[in-house]
């Protein structure tokens, strides 16, 4: 009998089942595929707040080029002066803005994002050319004043603003890095990259945790160990090895471990209320679902509305626009971010805590919760 049970578990898996499992795994591929290329793959220009100062008439014009793009790529913000366009780019109000006039200039930020500055340098290049083509039309047009005044014996008239044998100046459109990014990382592509790994540290964290250390208040012990270590550890890498952080150093590496530490709760936090699978969730939730839509590599507002800004209620979404702010942009506002990760972190605790207490219940034998529940005798 042992043989023959032996020799039927060693059978073969049927056909149908080898083709189902293949099927199933292809399955699961293309949806992790979909997750990491859905967000490059839908992202356009549009909806980024940028600032526009100057005449009337010429931001008039501006906004009528834009109205007419499906989608508008900026909305624009009326800004008092070039102080106030700067003061309010430094303060991640901004991304950028268009200062049009006399001496027509554009600002970006490219610690803001790399991706949105590019977009407004090709604006500085659309109005540059725009410009020399109203000066080559004005020019054509005083040339041709010239000749009729030459062919009918009158003397030239000078153009307005010009003096005499001076030819008339063309304004040149200026770009201005208003924050620019470190030396360490002049492409932006390293802080882009560093969320991934982040978001997956933070997961093997809780994952390690979870499977190696038993006890909830052991396991939540670890995970402020956890937090305060690799923060430490990361910004060494991340800014005192390859400078691709600039700011406190110990800001940063708070932020990190923070960060970190808010994806190791939801798992450790999870799996302690649904067992096993809760560490399946806390994966699901994290990789698949917050990490496409951070918009870490491009601009939230670049995303398929309203993803882009869900997405900073997550925690990767959340720690990648606070350590870019607190890096780049110490005026700008950082309060929902910090509690946005707090919130994950002590959610994470809370759920670790509950979890453990329903077990607890559960494993305690009957006749014990009897005598717990019965009132002392005297």
């Amino acid at each position: 009998m042992s043989a023959h049970a032996g020799s039927a578990a060693d059978l073969p898996t049927r056909w149908g089942f080898a083709a189902l499992y293949g099927l199933i795994g292809s399955v699961v591929v293309a949806i992790i595929v979909m997750a990491f290329v859905w967000p490059a793959a839908t992202s356009q220009a549009q909806n980024l707040p940028v600032g526009i100062s100057g005449p009337s008439d010429a931001v008039t014009a501006v906004e009528d080029v834009l109205a007419e793009q499906d989608p508008a790529p900026f909305v624009l913000q009326t800004a008092d002066d070039r102080d106030d366009a700067v003061s309010r780019i430094e303060s991640r109000e901004l991304y950028g803005a268009i200062l049009l006039g006399d001496e027509p200039e554009v600002l970006i930020a490219t610690a803001a994002s790399p991706v949105a500055a590019q977009a407004l340098r090709g604006v500085a290049t659309q109005l540059q050319s725009q410009i020399d083509e109203r000066a080559k039309t004005a020019l054509s047009e005083q040339l041709s004043s010239i000749m009729q005044a030459l062919q009918s014996g009158q003397r030239p008239p000078l153009p307005e603003g010009v003096a005499p044998g001076a030819a008339p100046e063309i304004p040149k459109v200026t770009v201005t890095d208003v924050v620019p990014l470190t030396e360490g990382d002049p492409t932006g592509a390293g802080l882009a990259a560093s969320v991934f790994p982040l978001v997956l540290a933070g997961m093997l964290g809780g994952i390690l945790l979870t499977l190696r250390v038993q006890g909830v208040v052991r396991r939540l012990v670890g995970l402020l160990v956890f937090g305060v270590a690799a923060g430490a550890l990361i910004t060494l890498v991340m800014q005192t090895w390859f400078g691709l952080l600039p700011g406190d150093w110990l800001l940063n590496a708070a932020v990190i471990g923070l960060g970190v530490s808010a994806t190791s709760a939801v798992i450790i936090g999870l799996a302690a209320l649904m067992g096993p699978a809760g560490i399946g969730v806390g994966v699901l939730i994290t990789m698949f679902i917050a990490n496409p839509i951070a918009g870490a590599a491009a601009p939230p507002q670049f995303l398929p509305e309203p993803w882009g800004a869900i997405g900073q209620f997550f925690v990767p979404g959340a720690s990648a626009t606070l350590l870019r702010s607190v890096t780049y942009f110490p005026d700008a506002a950082t309060a929902v971010p910090w509690i946005t990760l707090s919130a994950w972190l002590l959610g994470g605790v809370v759920l670790a805590l509950v979890g453990h207490h329903r077990t607890r219940a559960e494993l305690t034998p009957p006749e014990e919760q009897l005598e717990r529940s019965e009132p002392a005798m005297v």
